[in-house]
């Protein structure tokens, strides 16, 4: 897996996994991943150092990929939206299983 493929997959699992982490590794992880900011300005924006981002970020990562060994979340709903992909199935089936999947029961 290249760098962007890994940080792709690792942006997967914190969108599943992140209820499961700490206030300060949501903050953090949030504004390295969805905000795309580097080490030193998340650092001086929380007025942490880089290292300690790097260090909460590779705790982070460690988290996730053990969330996902666990719990295979990520696995299924690939596995399920391969599926939906059948043109047999009903629109409006495919519609109300993809709501209960990405937004809750």
């Amino acid at each position: 897996m290249n760098e962007l493929d890994e940080f792709e997959y690792i942006n997967e699992l914190f969108e599943l996994y992140k209820n499961l982490l700490t206030k300060k590794q949501i903050d953090i992880a949030t504004k390295y991943f969805v905000y795309n900011l580097s080490f030193s300005e998340i650092g001086n924006e929380l007025n942490i150092s880089r290292a300690g981002v790097s260090d909460t970020l590779n705790t982070v990562k460690i988290k996730l990929l053990d969330y996902e060994n666990k719990l295979n979340l990520n696995k299924k709903i690939s596995k399920i939206n391969e599926i939906l992909l059948d043109e047999a199935i009903d629109e409006k089936v495919k519609k109300m299983i993809l709501e209960v999947l990405y937004y809750g029961i």
